[in-house]
């Protein structure tokens, strides 16, 4: 399953949403060209986060875009998703990697060079790194310096993207550094034309990387 693509990596927030204008946003970001989906719900049951992943998981096979999802891997194998994405609070990588072998996806958050160091060798296949700005999608945000950002993309032979606040008005600071992508959440979820957004942010991504 290996083959996934982080130029514009779309995090999911379903707060504030009806069910099906949360799924209509996430067709309409994989009708953008978003290229890699996280499903992220902190505050559902474990029966809730299936039921939704499972109608999520539909929507991203129709458009060939890996689902990868956040925290819980058990939900992910439940629904079948091409991978996961761990935080520093969740299951060490190296052990979800024995867990579930070479075929899955593992995506892991790192802030400093030896954490992103730790997860490469843990067995992670790309690197989520920042807040590069304050996110309104968790209360508490640790900033990450673009400095650190860049030392991370160098350190490590994995795609690393950029997250935290990022949309089309303050990519800049992203240019010269070498990450794979750039992740997303309100810019896509709150935009009151999610599909055009993901078009607009999907060329700078692949102007930001060189593609």
């Amino acid at each position: 399953m290996k083959n996934f693509d982080t130029t514009l990596y779309f995090i999911t927030d379903s707060t504030g949403f009806e069910e099906a204008e949360f799924l209509w946003r996430v067709e309409e970001s994989l009708k953008g060209g978003a290229t890699i989906l996280q499903l992220r719900e902190k505050n559902k049951t474990t029966g809730e986060y299936i039921a939704i992943a499972q109608k999520v998981h539909k929507l991203t096979q129709q458009y060939n875009v890996p689902l990868i999802i956040d925290d819980r891997i058990d939900v992910m194998l439940a629904v079948g998703a091409e991978g996961v994405h761990l935080g520093k609070d969740d299951m060490p990588i190296a052990t979800a990697r024995k867990i579930l072998g070479d075929d899955f996806i593992i995506g892991a958050t790192a802030k400093t060079v030896p954490w992103a160091l730790e997860a490469y060798e843990g067995g992670a296949d790309y690197l989520g790194v920042g807040a590069i700005y304050p996110t309104t999608t968790k209360v508490k945000t640790v900033l990450t310096s673009t400095e650190t950002l860049d030392a991370i993309c160098k350190a490590v032979p994995i795609p690393v993207n950029a997250i935290g606040g990022l949309n089309k008005n303050n990519t800049e600071v992203l240019r010269g550094i070498g990450i794979a992508g750039i992740c997303v959440v309100s810019a896509i979820m709150k935009s009151d034309d999610p599909k055009t957004e993901a078009e607009i942010l999907l060329a700078i991504a692949k102007e930001l990387t060189n593609q």
